[in-house]
């Protein structure tokens, strides 16, 4: 009894030493750039100083946030490209999945074929997104037969860097919701068909409902990543056409490493994380009170 408790006790302890490395790992690679960044947020600190030569300012980076027009603006466009580009991803991505859910000769390779966007690294699949939108050489314009500059005006900036994310990111809520479709029971939707429901009832009252979970992880997932969106914007417009596509992100960037404000890009990330977290725990208590009340 008691060589079994020792090599119990002996595996617990060999569990926790074989994943300590890669916990002081993380917690050097991840946890001391977030305690610096923190301390940033709250100190008037400049390149020509010290490492911790600044001056301790107290909240005075986040209230001048709250004065800049470009920190104000980029809150609306965050919302606005989060909103649009997580809408229509859920939506066609759904309409998507619904079609592969279909058993046909050869869906297979259709099925393979969808997850290609979603391989391809952002800052890749942009600069060739980039190329196609080109007012001179580019593919698109050659197709309509205009002369657009897509990234350069104002008013169609925004859609093209939207389109361009949905185009990539699409794929990935379609894997996710036809995972769901696979896997959900057949015996509703027989008994429904048989009942005489039409193929939009069955779809509303209960495929709809009982791909619900999905619907709802895929819409917490993509939220949390389009609310943070970089790549795309960054290899596309920059940021430009004067502040068209100017996110959260692309505003920490820019304040962080062009305009070397540390500070103020320190508040601007904690800020952005803050968001971030109450949207989780938006979504996670949204998805738990429908858990409960199911």
């Amino acid at each position: 009894m008691a060589k079994r408790r020792s090599g119990a006790w002996l595996d617990r302890q060999f569990t926790r030493l074989a994943v300590l490395p890669t916990t002081v790992t993380m917690l050097c690679v991840f946890g001391l750039p977030l305690l610096f960044s923190a301390y940033l947020s709250f100190q008037g600190w400049s390149a020509a100083q010290g490492l911790f030569a600044g001056k301790f300012v107290g909240l005075d980076n986040f209230d001048d946030l709250l004065h800049d027009p470009d920190f104000i603006g980029s809150l609306g466009i965050t919302f606005l490209y989060t909103a649009v580009t997580v809408t229509a991803e859920l939506a066609i991505g759904l309409g998507i999945a619904l079609l592969l859910n279909i058993d046909l000769p050869a869906i297979a390779v259709f099925r393979t074929c969808l997850v290609i966007p979603m391989m391809i690294t952002p800052v890749v699949a942009s600069a060739c997104w980039k190329l196609l939108l080109d007012p001179g050489h580019g593919v698109i314009n050659y197709w309509i037969g205009e002369h657009i500059v897509w990234l350069g005006r104002t008013d169609t900036a925004l859609a093209a860097v939207a389109v361009v994310a949905v185009w990539q990111n699409a794929p990935y809520v379609s894997v996710l919701l036809l995972a769901g479709l696979r896997s959900l029971p057949h015996e509703p939707v027989e008994a429904a068909r048989i009942d005489g429901a039409s193929v939009w009832q069955m779809f509303w009252h209960i495929t709809l409902p009982l791909l619900r979970p999905y619907l709802m992880v895929a819409l917490l997932l993509r939220t949390i990543f389009e609310f943070r969106a970089f790549d795309n914007i960054y290899v596309m417009t920059g940021g430009g056409p004067a502040n068209a596509t100017m996110t959260l992100s692309m505003f920490t960037y820019l304040a962080s490493f062009v305009r070397f404000d540390m500070s103020l890009g320190a508040a601007a990330s904690w800020s952005m994380l803050a968001m971030s977290m109450l949207l989780c725990g938006f979504f996670i208590v949204t998805i738990r009170r429908r858990d409960t009340s199911a």
